[in-house]
């Protein structure tokens, strides 16, 4: 009994307590409410003006709405605006122009403004909406200038299909006439090949002189005892001198005006550079029997050269020597005869 007596205060206590808490909920739920409604439309308008530093003037010069229209708005008193269709329209302006969503502003307090969205109201909208305004007028100068250009296109089109004909119309006359010509051309045709072939073996002999006239020579112009002198026709640009030696042999490059260069060598090769308006080298060899001379990559017939000195010193030793038998008669005399070496070499150039 006494546990049930227990229970049941515990039981009422708590009952006393959840209509207590519920009632509290109600009371809440009925501030929130009350503080809602005395939330206006106008207070959001001008809290936000004033929260982006706007002053009336400022949002009258931006939104093109009178300044005592702002006013009344701020201040609820649509009765004083021009007509109903003109409340939203103006809200809706304030609301987009201090950052807020104009459309939701209008859905939250459609209860407190006037229900007017007649096809009127939607015009008035747009017509006093700077921003509507301009882009219509964008779209209407687009769609009149494009008006103005569809003559032009149409004069242009017609201009390219007239030329398109003419051209079609030349092209297969030509056509024509080129064909009616093929017959007489035939003819002409076996005649100028006999000619040109003429022509062409006439070009050959030409083209073969002129290369035997540009092909580089030597001719020997002097040759006698340790000097000698060649003439290198037709040389070419590059007179770069290679000198290559079989044994240990002296040599020496001089131009009219220097010496180019001088040394030994053993069993190699060396290439001296000749200025370009070089007209005459000249050579000192130590050993010409065993050193070869190439300008610009054509071979001096150095060989030759000296063949032709020991042919005629040997010449001129037998000459000599059957002189003397003629005049000592039998005696058994033994000359000896030095044949002179090669040591100088001129080349001009031509």
């Amino acid at each position: 009994m006494v546990v049930l007596g227990i229970l049941r205060k515990n039981l009422i206590g708590l009952m006393l307590y959840w209509n207590w808490f519920l009632k509290l909920n109600i009371w809440r739920k009925i501030l929130i409410m009350s503080e809602k409604d005395n939330v206006s439309i106008g207070k959001t308008l001008r809290d936000a003006r004033i929260a982006k530093g706007f002053t009336i003037d400022d949002l009258q010069q931006t939104t093109k709405i009178q300044k005592r229209y702002l006013i009344a708005i701020e201040e609820e008193r649509f009765d004083d605006l021009p007509g109903d269709f003109y409340v939203r329209a103006f809200i809706k302006q304030y609301a987009d122009t201090v950052d807020l969503d104009g459309a939701e502003l209008l859905n939250e307090f459609s209860n407190k403004l006037p229900n007017t969205k007649t096809q009127e109201y939607t015009d008035k909208v747009n017509e006093n909406n700077p921003t509507t305004r301009s882009t219509q007028r964008k779209v209407d100068d687009r769609y009149e200038k494009l008006r103005r250009k569809i003559p032009m296109v149409v004069a242009i089109v017609v201009v390219i299909l007239v030329l398109g004909g003419i051209w079609y119309a030349s092209s297969l006359h030509s056509q024509k006439s080129s064909q009616d010509n093929i017959d007489s051309s035939s003819v002409s045709v076996s005649g100028s090949s006999s000619s040109t072939s003429s022509s062409k073996k006439e070009s050959q002999k030409k083209a073969s002189s002129s290369s035997k006239k540009s092909k580089v020579s030597f001719e020997t112009t002097s040759n006698s005892g340790s000097a000698a002198t060649l003439t290198m026709k037709n040389a070419p640009k590059s007179k770069a001198v290679t000198i290559k030696t079989s044994a240990n042999a002296w040599t020496s490059v001089s131009s009219t005006t220097a010496q180019l260069w001088q040394g030994t060598l053993q069993s190699s090769s060396h290439t001296v550079k000749v200025p370009t308006a070089t007209t005459q080298l000249t050579f000192r060899l130590g050993g010409p029997s065993s050193t070869t001379i190439s300008i610009g990559g054509h071979k001096v017939p150095l060989a030759k050269l000296i063949s032709s000195q020991t042919s005629s010193s040997t010449s001129a030793t037998t000459s000599t020597s059957s002189s003397a038998t003629t005049q000592y008669g039998s005696s058994s005399t033994s000359s000896t005869t030095t044949t002179a070496q090669l040591s100088s070499l001129t080349i001009i150039f031509k």
